[in-house]
């Protein structure tokens, strides 16, 4: 296993791959139970997609790590699983069954571009100061994420975002943010998942002895909550999607849609990922991106075929890299620690999104390393990246953070004259981009 995983080689071990593929899956197991809860309004059984959810999440983050040899998890992407729920299924009035299709297929192309090494031409087009923006800007949105599950981040009318009331919820995430800082200051292995635990614990009292989390726990008023132990897995939607429906030409552009949308989440995840945690290898590229790309298809390709929206790299891998995964064993033990919870899904609703939120906040200061490479000296450089870094959390879309860092450093080039800078590849990317903002 040592061999295989190269442990030597990447400076790891045993013990530190397993610590890092728990702190992983704790950053991203939320999605086991968000992702039904957000699919079940186009009419499909919310067990139905749980148990899709583990299956994607389970077998795509374990072939990553054995494939690909890559410390990063794959799971229904957050995002798509709206636009699948609200823009195709109930915006457009297509039936779940068909938008499957539309997913399945996706997938299909997605593969074919990953094994002709298209996408890796994709990869090598983006410019590397837009990849470094890129990294900080998917820091930033992490650190988001962490404070608006929090409820310390909250919309507002007037100012469009604004500072949480300090309450019983918000005081627990700041002792849970202190402690997983101090942990981390003080280098004690394992910090990140002894935060996540010991923030779960702190929240307990909330409903029972102060406070009220209905707002943030779905009606509920106590945020850590028993629900038993087991829960049957449901097998009702495999094989469910309509095939021969979906490759109808009107379908096209909603199959355009999920493929843009997945392929930028995707290679965004892998740069910012790879640059933040040094898995590049000798040409400054990420490691082993034709095979992680080739998983990342897979997983969309399997989501339409268990029932549920598109599978994505999920940028919550930084979690498990920044305890020190750097091996495919990381991926491999995340994915397998999704499988009990096909039975067990109501143990997961214990642990509260304030738990894991501190965890999401100080990724974000771990993922801002890529700044200093900026040439900030350099407007025509600075320029695009600052757009990607800035419009990935202002826009809470990483792929709207890259479309407008990559039109904006083509702008810029060909108004200075500076044609070296431009591939025909990345060209052939903004005239996608457009389309994708034009559909």
């Amino acid at each position: 296993m040592q061999n295989y995983f190269k442990f030597q080689e990447l400076n790891t071990n045993f013990n530190t791959e397993i610590l890092a593929g728990i702190t992983t899956f704790l950053s991203t197991m939320y999605i086991i139970i968000v992702n039904p809860a957000i699919i079940k309004a186009t009419g499909m059984p919310f067990s139905g997609v749980l148990t899709a959810t583990v299956l994607v999440s389970a077998f795509s983050s374990i072939m990553m790590g054995i494939y690909a040899k890559i410390p990063i998890v794959l799971a229904p992407g957050m995002g798509i699983n709206a636009f699948f729920t609200y823009t195709i299924v109930l915006g457009m009035g297509i039936k779940w069954e068909l938008a499957l299709g539309a997913v399945f297929w996706s997938g299909i192309i997605f593969l074919l571009l990953s094994i002709f090494n298209i996408r890796t031409l994709i990869v090598n087009a983006i410019p590397k100061q837009i990849r470094y923006g890129i990294a900080a800007g998917i820091g930033l949105f992490i650190c988001l994420i962490g404070f608006k599950n929090a409820g310390f981040i909250i919309s507002n009318d007037a100012t469009l975002i604004t500072r949480g009331a300090l309450d019983s919820i918000t005081i627990t995430f700041l002792i849970g943010l202190a402690i997983t800082s101090n942990l981390l200051v003080l280098k004690v292995k394992g910090s990140l998942i002894i935060g996540i635990i010991l923030t779960t614990i702190i929240a307990f009292p909330i409903g029972r002895l102060w406070g009220d989390a209905s707002v943030i726990n779905f009606g509920t008023s106590t945020l850590v909550t028993w629900n038993g132990i087991f829960s049957p897995a449901d097998f009702s939607l495999l094989f469910k999607l309509d095939l021969l429906g979906s490759l109808k030409l009107s379908f096209l552009p909603v199959i355009f849609a999920l493929l843009f949308t997945d392929m930028f989440d995707s290679l965004s995840t892998f740069i910012g990922v790879a640059e933040a945690a040094d898995l590049v290898d000798e040409n400054g590229e990420p490691k082993n991106i034709k095979q992680s790309l080739i998983v990342d298809a897979f997983s969309t390709t399997i989501s339409g075929l268990t029932g549920t929206s598109s599978g994505t790299s999920y940028i919550e891998s930084a979690t498990g890299i920044k305890e020190g995964g750097r091996s495919g064993l990381t991926a491999v033990i995340a994915g397998l620690l999704f499988l009990p919870f096909m039975f067990l899904s109501p143990i997961l609703r214990m642990v509260p999104s304030i738990a894991t939120a501190p965890v999401l906040v100080l990724v974000g200061v771990f993922m801002m390393n890529p700044v200093l490479k900026i040439n900030w000296k350099n407007f025509d450089d600075s320029i695009p990246a600052f757009l990607a870094l800035v419009l990935i959390p202002l826009t809470f879309s990483i792929t709207q953070g890259i479309i407008w860092g990559f039109l904006s450093w083509t702008i810029i080039k060909i108004v200075l004259g500076k044609w070296k800078d431009l591939s025909v590849t990345l060209l052939i990317i903004d005239c996608f981009a457009i389309i994708s903002l034009i559909i």
